[in-house]
């Protein structure tokens, strides 16, 4: 993938980074989430662009509720979660007039509106573009990466599987998806590596464990570690504190330039 130096909105955009999966419902928009808090947390400028049209969740995850998306001379403005413009946000849920109603549209249409996100809204200055993307290897990832070569250079992919079988079978898949389209694969994510009890905080491995560190060395990819589920992620900007070891590795290496190196999380 070559840079476009003109860049038009992402020009001012250093990194651009997709969290992938073959599989749906493995956490995707949660660890997207918690990476960008992360990298907040750690004072970097941080958007998160969600492509998932069917089921954005993101507005959801931040608390955002339904501001009004405006114009600018750029394009769209980014909603932001703070004062400061430390976290801005781009979804459909913020341009659907009722949050219930469903997004039934084909392809062609799904990517008109994908190249209007990468290409029409006004980011700014930004360390790092998290693009969240629904399950699949189909339209939308093709939209938004032939989108994303023509004005920015992609740095790569965080893949996030669950420990089961049936997971890393599917994000099998989009490992051969990168490979086919040239996009390089940053590492991967365990995603609910066990349950933590909420009253005693012991850790159950109810949804088995061990499967991403597995499927990391079978197709020769960095294991970043894994994460368990713990509670319903809802988070209240105000309430945050901090990431947990996991997210500080992963966003540690989310910025390097050098090869990747192995990441242990908790």
């Amino acid at each position: 993938m070559e840079e476009n130096n003109e860049g038009g909105n992402l020009a001012q955009v250093q990194h651009v980074v997709l969290i992938l999966s073959g599989k749906g419902g493995v956490g995707k928009s949660t660890l997207t989430t918690e990476l960008a808090l992360a990298l907040r947390h750690s004072g970097k400028k941080v958007g998160i662009l969600d492509v998932d049209l069917c089921g954005p969740s993101i507005p959801r995850m931040l608390s955002v509720g339904k501001p009004e998306v405006h114009q600018c001379d750029l394009g769209w403005v980014p909603v932001y979660t703070d004062a400061q413009k430390s976290l801005a946000l781009m979804s459909i849920g913020f341009l659907l007039e009722d949050p219930d109603e469903a997004v039934v549209w084909r392809g062609p249409k799904k990517t008109a509106l994908i190249g209007q996100f990468v290409s029409d809204v006004a980011w700014g200055e930004l360390d790092v573009l998290l693009v969240d993307t629904p399950p699949g290897t189909s339209d939308e990832h093709l939209a938004v990466l032939e989108n994303l070569k023509k004005q920015h250079k992609v740095d790569g992919a965080i893949l996030i599987t669950t420990p089961q079988a049936v997971s890393t079978g599917d994000v099998r898949r989009e490992i051969t998806f990168c490979k086919k389209t040239g996009l390089r694969i940053l590492g991967i994510v365990e995603n609910m590596s066990g349950f933590v009890c909420p009253h005693c905080s012991e850790c159950s491995n109810i949804f088995s464990k061990g499967g991403g560190e597995e499927l990391a060395k079978l197709t020769g990819s960095v294991y970043l570690g894994c994460t368990a589920r713990t509670y319903c992620p809802i988070i209240s900007m105000q309430s945050y504190t901090e990431p947990s070891t996991l997210f500080k590795n992963v966003a540690l290496h989310t910025l390097r330039t050098e090869p990747p190196i192995r990441l242990l999380g908790i």
